[in-house]
């Protein structure tokens, strides 16, 4: 379709991926010279991820910029159980009759992962050291290389937040691993590029992160789409711990760079200054996008807005009847 074609131009969908991947990692760089405490935004606080294990799927969440790890996944994969949540409960018990346990209790957390049907639920998790620690109480062979592929997919963290661009490749392979298109994957990358200039952009321009940031994004949301982010969420029945753009279709990913990509060239061009003036230039740049989007629907028909996810299987994905409902706007 020419319009698409015309907005994904527009959105800079045309320029070489590798180019778009070279100034994502300067801009992650020169943000980890300013700010060496801070991690990249590749993966941002609550990201859920799957890191396989053999032929096991350990489920983890970013909290507090380190990794922790569903403890139930684990003792799945140490030890084969087929009820990991009875044996789990069972060592517990077990430990707590152990001097020194209280103190690794206090270690272990509670957050919400995705359980098998997709929905969220508050789970014990723990990190590295702590999980080391667990494992020295679970008799099994595989013990060690569990150790081993800890100790590596710790490190990873660290690696990424040293070398962006590792970031990148490894969100690509889970994305691979989650069976999404290489179109899709292509495009997400690219709103990560996308999403990286604009804030970069934002605080060179004295936005304060946070709420402005926040505010800002919810007001290209609105202008874009006709709604803001967590009403975006919950109209695709995600929960406050999903990636919004994890799970937004290829033109909702399109007109969201290209209501950013627009707010940032807006803000250049105006020299905005402070959060009222880059307010006036997301206001203008959503509009951009949310014009596009009602063209793109005049001529389709059908919303741009969509209920599809990714939490659900793959027929689910690819079923193109979540098109067709219309949602209610603001």
């Amino acid at each position: 379709m020419d319009d698409r074609n015309k907005y994904e131009k527009a959105a800079g969908l045309d320029a070489p991926l590798d180019q778009a991947l070279d100034r994502f990692a300067k801009l992650a760089k020169e943000d980890a010279k300013a700010r060496p405490d801070t991690a990249d935004e590749i993966i941002p606080e609550g990201q859920l991820d799957l890191v396989p294990f053999k032929k096991h799927d350990i489920r983890r969440v970013l909290h507090e910029d380190e990794w922790w790890y569903s403890v139930t996944d684990v003792i799945a994969a140490l030890t084969g159980s087929e009820r990991p949540r009875k044996y789990w409960a069972d060592l517990k018990r077990q430990l707590s009759e152990k001097e020194g346990f209280y103190e690794l209790s206090e270690n272990i957390g509670q957050l919400p992962i995705p359980g098998a049907d997709g929905k969220l639920y508050r789970s014990d998790v723990a990190t590295t050291e702590t999980l080391l620690r667990i494992i020295q109480s679970v008799p099994s062979p595989r013990a060690e290389p569990f150790k081993r592929w800890l100790a590596k997919v710790g490190y990873e963290r660290i690696q990424e937040i040293q070398d962006p661009e590792i970031a990148i490749k490894r969100a690509i392979l889970t994305y691979q691993i989650q069976g999404r298109t290489d179109d899709w994957i292509e495009k997400r990358i690219r709103s990560i590029v996308a999403r990286k200039e604009l804030t970069s952009e934002w605080k060179k321009r004295g936005v304060k992160e946070g709420q402005e940031y926040a505010m800002l994004t919810n007001v290209i949301s609105e202008n874009t789409f006709g709604m803001h982010t967590q009403r975006h969420k919950k109209y695709k029945g995600l929960a406050k711990a999903h990636n919004l753009r994890d799970h937004m279709t290829d033109l909702e990913l399109i007109l969201t760079m290209l209501g950013e990509t627009s707010t940032k060239e807006i803000a250049q061009r105006r020299d905005a200054r402070g959060y009222f003036q880059n307010y006036q230039a997301a206001n203008t740049g959503g509009r951009i996008a949310g014009t596009a989007r009602r063209e793109i629907e005049s001529q389709t028909g059908r919303p741009v807005v969509s209920k599809q996810n990714f939490l659900g299987s793959k027929k689910r994905q690819s079923d193109p009847t979540l098109l067709t409902s219309k949602p209610k706007r603001d």
